[in-house]
């Protein structure tokens, strides 16, 4: 659902490519040499098949270093962002995962392989259908999908060891705030349309630890209109 800007399904089948050797490539050229250097965050982005949660028509391109249109506005995460933010969160086994904006399911997938449960929100009602499906078709059980504004998080399962945020606000939700758990970690895109920065959150004694990583540039978020 996003790039960097520092930093350069449907089940249909195209032959003639090795998406397995593409992806191997991808994460030796794309991922670690750009210095992701988490050994399981390279698991996870070998063990993913990117090519599973894109559309047909552009599944010849799963492996690119570029986000791809996966319709209704929205993109699925160039892959290094996706390692980025995932070695960002420092993830341990037995965390679990509040991410906002569950768009092709992809980074659901790659969360799901460090953390014991992924919590995922979607607010587009054909990406939930798409992405619940895709998931499941493919065998991922620790992934819960629902359909909502992210801006509220999922406080049934709160707190979260981790949030992340795919959708870009001028300001950080503060119900996603509380549901962090103390010591946890928030990555969230702030800014506007022309500006905006990956904010790494850490909650220490209910006190809030703010740095601003790298500029990047997400989708806007969307929100439930108002009744």
């Amino acid at each position: 659902m996003i790039s960097l800007l520092t930093i350069g399904s449907d089940g249909a089948v195209v032959r003639g490519q090795n998406y397995e050797e593409e992806r191997r490539g991808m994460v030796a050229r794309q991922i670690e040499r750009r210095g992701i250097r988490d050994r399981s965050v390279l698991r996870a982005m070998e063990e993913v098949p990117r090519h599973e949660f894109v559309p047909s028509e552009v599944r010849t391109s799963a492996y690119d270093d570029r986000p791809l249109d996966i319709g209704f506005g929205q993109t699925i995460s160039q892959p290094y962002i996706v390692a980025f933010m995932a070695e960002q969160l420092l993830l341990k086994p037995a965390d679990r995962v509040l991410e906002v904006g569950t768009g092709s399911g992809y980074q659901a997938a790659v969360l799901s392989r460090l953390a014991t449960q992924v919590f995922s929100i979607e607010i587009v009602a054909e990406l939930i259908v798409r992405a619940t499906r895709d998931l499941k078709r493919l065998g991922y059980q620790n992934i819960l999908v629902k359909g909502g504004d992210g801006y509220e998080g999922w406080p049934e399962f709160a707190p979260f060891d981790a949030i992340t945020v795919a959708a870009a606000l001028d300001h950080v939700p503060q119900p996603l705030i509380r549901q962090l758990r103390e010591s946890g970690r928030m990555l969230i895109p702030v800014g506007n349309a022309h500006d905006q920065q990956l904010l790494l959150i850490e909650k220490h004694a209910s006190e809030l630890r703010r740095q601003a990583i790298c500029p990047v540039r997400f989708v806007p978020f969307t929100r439930k209109p108002m009744d």
